[in-house]
């Protein structure tokens, strides 16, 4: 297994583009919007606290979609198209072990995305680190965890990697749009704003560990359920051909 995770993380690095969005461009993000100062201004709307104090929560759930939801599907899709998953059915090693790899390697990922991101915070713009870090570990592993089953029930129901690209990228941009990833959350209407502290990857949660108290256990547990139903869904109906 160890093998497995180790081969797949050399092929991830060797994607600079899912590299880049995944581990550095929320960073890169983060330090754009600080090079504004308005942006870096107190403000009432956010309760005296900053634009980018408040946005950094949007900043982890892109880490989040960018590997839930552009790098698995197309991965695990792919492999399938090419028999790699049929070839891997034929040996010792159940093909169930890569799509395992996959989540650890995403995981990796987004570990180390969000520590450049919390250097980044506190040495650059004095942003406060997370106020509940057990909370924001809780949300940020089952918000992975969401949408890494999501992905892979849409790998299980595409017909062919472009069908699998195509589909994950609808459910990416419903996902980054809820984050406030397109728009701000507090410009959106609160029907919205609502809808997107339950929606994976939990940008609620996400917000609520890392600017006050611990996330909503109601949020945890959504995020929770919709892991296990979509992943008990894609593993019944997966194809490994």
């Amino acid at each position: 297994m160890n093998k497995i995770i180790r081969i797949e993380w050399k092929l991830f690095l060797r994607e600079p583009a899912m590299v880049g969005f995944a581990i550095l461009f929320p960073t890169v993000l983060l330090l754009v919007l600080g090079a504004v100062p308005a942006l870096r201004t107190p403000d009432p709307q956010f309760g005296g606290a900053r634009f980018i104090d408040s946005y950094v929560s949007t900043l982890v759930v892109i880490t989040l979609a960018f590997l839930g939801l552009n790098k698995l599907p197309g991965t695990v899709a792919t492999y399938r198209e090419k028999g790699v998953l049929r070839r891997f059915s034929t040996t010792p090693v159940h093909p169930a072990r890569l799509l395992v790899a996959q989540i650890v390697v995403n995981l990796v990922a987004g570990v180390l995305s969000v520590v450049l991101l919390l250097v980044v915070c506190k040495a650059v713009f004095d942003i406060d680190l997370p106020h509940a870090p057990l909370g924001f570990v809780a949300a940020f592993v089952l918000g992975l965890l969401s949408l890494s089953a999501l992905g892979l029930l849409v790998a299980a129901w595409a017909p062919n990697a472009r069908a699998a690209g195509g589909w994950a990228t609808v459910v990416f941009m419903l996902v980054m749009f809820f984050g406030g990833a397109y728009l701000p959350r507090f410009l959106l209407p609160a029907p919205l704003v609502r809808i997107g502290e339950y929606l994976p990857p939990g940008v609620g949660a996400l917000q609520d560990a890392w600017l006050g108290t611990a996330p909503s256990p109601v949020h945890l547990a959504v995020m929770a359920l919709i892991a296990l139903a979509a992943g008990t869904v894609a593993a019944k109906s997966f194809r490994w051909e």
